[in-house]
């Protein structure tokens, strides 16, 4: 079984938007599919879940700004989809934190075992994590992002993001409440990061989901 399967460990990483938004969006429906069942009938087969996400899609297609916003747009509308199907069911607290589960779980081990594998194999870890950060902000975020570089050099790379098409995407159908979920998917790879082994640190105190201003995304060397 392949666990690397972002490609993460290869060296040279270059996000595959399409194939890791499959991922993301099979894996996450079929856990939203999975909890529904427990908790009745399953009047929500991932096929129907599915079915929904290409009809809200169509009626956003307005915010396909590039070719990574589309990848982005259909993996924020899954989390839509999958928290209008358990809400009725769970309650609000609940389905929020059921979408979290099923949106974090299912291919953290993945990411996680990439991310130790690049940073265990790179010369320089830092420099192979910043090189990622940039290539995900180019091929992965694109012009729905707004990003502020306010520091990158030898030592620090300090990645501010100032717009979040995710949050924008939630606003509008009235599910803001999800983006913390998409935030906590990121702890995958950020537990990783063992400044005595791997010479850097990542600091991250606040992001819009959680209400503030803008995502400090903060690498720096341990001297």
């Amino acid at each position: 079984m392949n666990t690397d399967q972002f490609g993460l460990g290869t060296g040279d990483y270059v996000p595959d938007p399409e194939h890791d938004t499959a991922l993301l969006v099979d894996a996450f429906f079929d856990s939203i599919a999975a909890t529904a069942g427990e908790h009745g009938p399953a009047s929500a087969p991932a096929a129907s879940m599915r079915a929904r996400l290409a009809e809200l899609e169509a009626a956003s297609a307005d915010r396909i700004v590039d070719e990574p916003a589309r990848f982005n747009l259909r993996m924020t509308l899954a989390l839509v989809v999958g928290y209008r199907v358990l809400a009725p069911v769970l309650g609000r607290d609940e389905a929020i934190s059921a979408v979290r589960r099923a949106f974090v779980e299912p291919l953290g081990d993945a990411l996680r075992a990439g991310t130790r594998a690049m940073l265990d194999n790179a010369p320089d870890p830092f420099a192979a994590m910043v090189a990622v950060s940039k290539s995900r902000e180019e091929y992965a975020f694109g012009t729905g992002f707004e990003f502020e570089r306010a520091a990158d050099d030898d030592g620090r790379y300090h990645l501010n993001v100032v717009r979040c098409f995710y949050h924008e995407v939630l606003e509008a159908h009235s599910a803001a409440e999800l983006t913390p979920a998409m935030c906590a998917f990121d702890a995958n790879w950020i537990e990783v990061i063992d400044p005595d082994r791997h010479g850097f640190r990542f600091d991250r105190d606040t992001t819009i989901g959680w209400g503030g201003t803008q995502c400090p995304f903060h690498f720096e060397r341990v001297r």
